[in-house]
């Protein structure tokens, strides 16, 4: 399955936050979503970069206990990996494994057009697989 496809699934839509938005206010913005990373734009609403729970968590550790009234762009992943629609599941996974990252977003001609986690690219493989047990099934009934 191509990521254009998950996509149509799962729909396109992509929470983001400007990079100097404050890192509280991105907090703000994974709480009241239920989501693990957010997309840092530019003011021209180009890709800036990835600030995900583990960017926050991460900061914590390191000791720098006013990470949440930092800049997004002092805490997030910039140039963060990122994929194209025709890519397929499987070469998502691989890049998701290879980085060790749960999110990637989906660019088309540079513009922002989606965001796939590792648990979209699961639900994926699980329909894929489940899809062939049922065409095996078949042509073994028939």
């Amino acid at each position: 399955m191509k990521v254009e496809q998950i996509l149509q699934v799962k729909g396109s839509a992509v929470f983001t936050v400007a990079v100097d938005a404050s890192v509280a206010s991105a907090a703000t913005v994974l709480n009241a979503h239920n989501i693990g990373a957010v997309v840092a734009i530019h003011g021209d609403g180009s890709l800036a970069g990835i600030l995900s729970e583990r960017d926050i968590v991460r900061r914590l550790s390191e000791g720098d206990a006013a990470v949440l009234e930092m800049r997004v762009s002092d805490c997030m992943t910039p140039d963060p990996i990122t994929c194209g629609l025709e890519e397929t599941s499987d070469q998502l996974m691989g890049r998701m494994t290879t980085h060790r990252v749960r999110h990637i977003p989906v660019l088309e001609g540079g513009a922002l057009v989606g965001l796939v986690s590792i648990g979209d690219v699961v639900k994926c493989k699980i329909e894929e697989t489940e899809q062939e047990a049922a065409a095996l099934r078949d042509y073994i009934a028939s």
